[in-house]
């Protein structure tokens, strides 16, 4: 259980459940792409990176090949990619209205706790699952510590807090760019591709293809008189 999750209400019932993937959705970056630089490996990791996200490759297979390659980097350079995380725009407003209006929120990540828990508890969000980093020594040892989040864990989450805060399918709405937030945007009640790739799209209720994640503002706002289950 991370920080947020600790904190969250226990059995809240809420107006719906806002759900998002992170790196190149909530975030403008990917997490293990700013890593990756320290380690001198980004190019490599940004090769596997879009090829999984296209859904050429299997995302944990994906994943385990990227932090294979940061074996022996020093847990220290999780601070320096901290203080560079840049939110997309719109997104912390997105997130300030959906919790003024009684929305969960939650961030659900191939990404890391290591880097994206500090900015989730800074912000509120109710919910985070992601992936950790096994770092023995002060170091990375080049494995994924735990369960890895791929898209049927992502559903799995989302499934489960719609459960916690007894959110029908018709008040959930999910957003990501990438094929392994498929099985999360067909489940919600509302899924949203956010400048995403053709894999995610292709089964999207929602396209929004501007600079801001406040586009999704209005489907929230429709998502909340819904009281059916889809």
């Amino acid at each position: 259980m991370t920080a947020a999750e600790a904190t969250a209400p226990s059995a809240r019932t809420a107006t719906g459940l806002l759900i998002s993937d992170v790196d190149s959705t909530f975030l403008t970056q990917e997490v293990i792409e700013l890593v990756a630089e320290h380690a001198g490996v980004r190019d490599q990791v940004e090769e596997i990176t879009t090829a999984a996200m296209r859904g050429e490759l299997d995302f944990a297979q994906s994943l385990r090949a990227r932090v294979a390659l940061l074996e022996g980097l020093d847990e220290a350079v999780l601070g320096e990619v901290r203080a560079v995380l840049v939110p997309t725009p719109g997104a912390l407003e997105l997130v300030r209205r959906a919790k003024s209006a009684g929305w969960v929120t939650a961030l659900v990540s191939g990404g890391f706790h290591e880097v994206i828990d500090e900015l989730a508890s800074e912000i509120g969000i109710d919910h985070v699952r992601a992936n950790r980093f096994e770092i023995a020594g002060g170091r990375f040892t080049g494995r994924v510590s735990g369960p890895i989040i791929d898209g049927p864990a992502k559903r799995r989450a989302l499934e489960e807090f719609a459960a916690q805060h007894q959110v029908p399918t018709a008040r959930i709405i999910a957003m990501g760019d990438g094929a392994n937030d498929r099985e999360m945007l067909i489940a919600a009640g509302t899924g949203i591709a956010f400048r995403a790739k053709p894999a995610l799209r292709e089964i999207a209720d929602v396209e929004i293809d501007g600079e801001s994640l406040l586009d999704a503002w209005p489907h929230l706002e429709s998502a909340a008189g819904a009281s059916t289950d889809r």
